[in-house]
C-alpha cells in the first residue's frame, strides 16, 4: 500500500469553528460529541483522552532531553528523572495505546464501520466481541488504513526516541573529556532513590483545548495545547513512494484499533476499555527497563556513564518496548 502524506497540525481552539470543513490533506481526529442536552463535567476528561495526554507529555520530555545541553551532572540527572516519571507500572503502556486509539479514530471509514456493526448487533454484543479478540476489529472496513496510520505514527515516535538515544550514547564518549564527568559518582544511592520516586512527581501539564468535534490532530509531542506555547512549527509525517512499507504487529495494533472502536460506541464507559489498555507483554518489557536502568546506574563509577545508561535503557530499550511494527516480509523470488 502506498501512503499519502499525513499532515500534522497543532490543535488550536481559535483556528477553527465547527462549521469549517476538515482539511482534505490528511485524516482528522474525531472525538465523540456529547448527546443533546448532556453536559460533561468541566473538571473531568475521558480516560482515553487523559492517557493520551500523558503520552503527549512523555514525547515532549523526550524532545526536551534531546535538546538539553549536557554541561553538568545535574543535566544528566534532569533527563534521567524526567523520563523515569513515565516508566512505573503500566503508565506509559496505557498512554501509548490511548494515543494510538485517537490516531485510529481519525479514519472516518473505520469508525463508520464500527458504528454500523454496533447498530446491527447491539453495543453490548459488539463491545464484548471487540474485547474478547483484538484481531476481530481488523476485519472491519477501513481497519487496514487505520492500522497503517497507527503504525506510521508510532514508528515515527520510536524513531525519534532512538535518535535521542544515539545522542546520549555519543555523549557518553564525548563527556569523558570533561573534568566534571570524569569525577567519581558518589551519589549512587541518592540517584537510585530519585529514580524510584520519580513516578510520584509526574504532573502532566498538557490539556485538551476547546475544539470542534472534528479537528486536525498534531504530532504526538505537540498533540495538546500548552498554555505557554503560542506557535509551533510541526514537521510533516509522510511515507514516500518506494520506501519499505511498515508491517504492523497485528495483535498490538488490533488492541489499539479495538480501543478506538470501543471509544466510538461506548461513550466513555470504561467497563471494557480498561481491559484493552492492559498489554502484559509490553508492561513486562517496561519492568525490565526500570530494573536494567537501576542496575546500570548502580554499577556506574563516573558521571559520563550515566549518559550511557540513559541511552541504552531509558531510551533505546523503551523504544524497543513501544514498537508496534515488525520488519517487512521479504519477497519470495521466483
Amino acid at each position: 500500500m502506498i501512503f499519502a502524506a499525513i499532515s500534522l497540525a497543532l490543535l488550536s481552539a481559535a483556528s477553527q469553528s465547527a462549521a469549517q470543513e476538515p482539511p482534505s490533506d490528511g485524516p482528522v481526529l474525531s472525538l465523540p460529541a456529547p448527546d443533546a442536552g448532556q453536559t460533561l463535567p468541566d473538571t473531568t476528561e475521558p480516560e482515553v483522552l487523559q492517557n493520551a495526554q500523558t503520552y503527549a507529555a512523555y514525547r515532549s520530555d523526550v524532545t526536551l532531553a534531546g535538546e538539553r545541553e549536557l554541561l553538568s551532572g545535574a543535566d544528566l540527572d534532569a533527563t534521567m528523572d524526567a523520563l523515569s516519571q513515565y516508566y512505573d507500572g503500566d503508565r506509559l503502556v496505557n498512554a501509548q495505546i490511548a494515543y494510538a486509539a485517537l490516531v485510529a479514530a481519525r479514519n472516518p471509514e473505520f469508525i463508520d464501520a464500527v458504528r454500523a456493526v454496533a447498530d446491527y448487533y447491539g453495543t453490548e454484543t459488539a463491545a464484548a466481541a471487540l474485547t474478547h479478540d483484538p484481531m476481530y476489529v481488523t476485519g472491519f472496513m477501513g481497519a487496514d488504513t487505520a492500522g497503517q496510520t497507527v503504525a506510521v505514527a508510532i514508528d515515527g515516535d520510536v524513531t525519534d526516541i532512538r535518535e535521542v538515544g544515539a545522542r546520549y550514547r555519543q555523549a557518553a564518549y564525548d563527556l569523558q573529556h570533561e573534568r566534571w564527568a570524569q569525577q567519581r559518582a558518589r551519589d549512587r544511592q541518592e540517584r537510585l532513590s530519585s529514580l524510584e520516586s520519580a513516578s510520584e512527581r509526574l504532573e502532566v501539564q498538557f490539556r485538551a483545548p476547546d475544539t470542534p468535534a472534528a479537528a486536525p490532530m498534531g504530532a504526538s509531542n505537540t498533540l495538546f495545547a500548552q498554555p505557554e506555547v503560542v506557535d509551533l512549527d510541526l514537521p510533516d509525517l509522510s511515507v514516500e513512494v518506494g520506501q519499505s512499507q511498515l508491517q504492523p504487529d497485528e495483535r498490538r495494533v488490533g488492541r489499539m484499533l479495538s480501543l478506538a472502536a470501543l471509544d466510538a460506541i461506548e461513550d466513555g464507559d470504561m467497563t471494557y476499555m480498561d481491559r484493552l489498555l492492559d498489554d502484559p507483554a509490553v508492561e513486562r518489557c517496561m519492568s525490565w527497563v526500570r530494573l536494567d536502568l537501576a542496575q546500570c546506574v548502580a554499577a556506574g563509577h563516573f558521571k559520563y556513564e550515566d549518559s550511557f545508561c540513559i541511552a541504552e535503557h531509558a531510551l533505546n530499550d523503551v523504544a524497543d518496548c513501544l514498537t508496534a511494527t515488525r520488519a517487512p516480509s521479504e519477497a519470495v523470488s521466483n
